[in-house]
């Protein structure tokens, strides 16, 4: 990135305008056209140049292109942390462009009704299946308070929700993290996602597609890692543990909310379950072997299906954990 490509990437008022929206909250290219009344190929034109720049950066999700800010607060460089700063002090200052910026956010309403009313059509499509599953294990409130209790007060960090689903535990923990990375495989979720969680500030929020059993992320990234309900759903859950374990940074926390070990051979085939829930003894295992300290598990009775939480500990560096899983 270098001056003289930023300064022609910000000579051109839409392009001001969309680094401001970006600032707001992620968006697809064609829900920037919507916000811009331009069209789609000519903000794909405005975006390449940003991107190149350093100024936004894409992520696909499908079919789908989403453009967001680049980094956090943390990890920009001087140059974007400074661009990013005067564009705030020109909103302040400029009444004609705080009149465009608050217009285009005034029309980010569409786009978010347009996303929860997305999400409510799943939901009415798929009410029943959930709502069957439910019904066999304690209610989620309980659950969800027994796993804040269970993670305590200690600061969360940056937080990485496997399988976010809905986007619940991400929603529930935002507060308390510095940073939340909300991951799902299904570009559905990833939807329903969104919608829930596109009031949080655009850098205190990352969805991100991607498999738990290849997470698309650097080693020791993250500080606290959440599995809630997901494991069940793989078929190598060791595979699962290890990459959670590779992109846990020593002395961050893993959090797992799933099944006791259970019976009922027709969730195989009626909500995709590859496993029947989890024996203790399975659970601590695989946690060691992946380079965790595994604590007492919390049990949830209350419902046909016990709900369990399993903690554990990252152990020093991803080679010296492997050492100590194979002695």
């Amino acid at each position: 990135m270098t001056l003289e490509t930023i300064l022609k990437a910000l000579a051109d008022p839409t392009r001001l305008r969309i680094m401001r929206l970006l600032a707001a909250m992620e968006l697809a290219v064609g829900e920037l056209a919507q916000v811009l009344g331009q069209s789609q190929p000519r903000v794909s034109r405005h975006v390449g140049i940003l991107c190149d720049a350093g100024l936004a950066e894409r992520r696909r999700e499908g079919s789908w292109v989403f453009l967001h800010a680049p980094g956090t607060a943390e990890t920009l460089t001087p140059l974007a942390a400074a661009v990013a700063g005067l564009l705030a002090t020109a909103e302040r200052e400029d009444e004609g462009f705080a009149r465009q910026c608050l217009e285009d956010r005034r029309k980010l309403s569409a786009i978010r009704a347009a996303r929860e009313a997305s999400a409510q059509a799943w939901f009415e499509r798929n009410a029943g299946d959930w709502d069957e599953l439910r019904r066999m294990h304690s209610p989620d409130r309980m659950v969800e308070q027994a796993l804040v209790e269970a993670l305590g007060d200690a600061p969360l960090g940056q937080l990485l929700d496997i399988g976010t689903g809905t986007g619940r535990m991400a929603e529930l923990f935002a507060d308390r993290a510095e940073r939340v990375v909300a991951l799902d495989k299904s570009l559905e979720m990833l939807k329903l996602a969104r919608a829930k969680l596109q009031n949080l500030s655009a850098d205190k929020i990352e969805l991100v597609q991607g498999d738990f059993a290849d997470l698309p992320f650097a080693e020791a990234q993250f500080d606290t890692v959440l599995l809630h309900q997901v494991l069940h759903f793989a078929q190598h859950p060791e595979v699962a543990l290890q990459e959670a374990a590779r992109v846990t940074r020593a002395g961050g926390r893993i959090a797992i909310v799933d099944f006791a070990a259970h019976g009922r051979e027709e969730l195989r085939e009626r909500h995709a379950h590859a496993r029947l829930g989890f024996e203790d003894s399975q659970i601590r295992q695989m946690l060691r072997q992946a380079g965790y300290s595994a604590s007492a598990p919390v049990a949830l009775e209350g419902g046909e299906l016990v709900v369990k939480i399993w903690l554990g500990q990252r152990r020093g560096t991803p080679a010296a954990a492997n050492k100590e899983a194979t002695a």
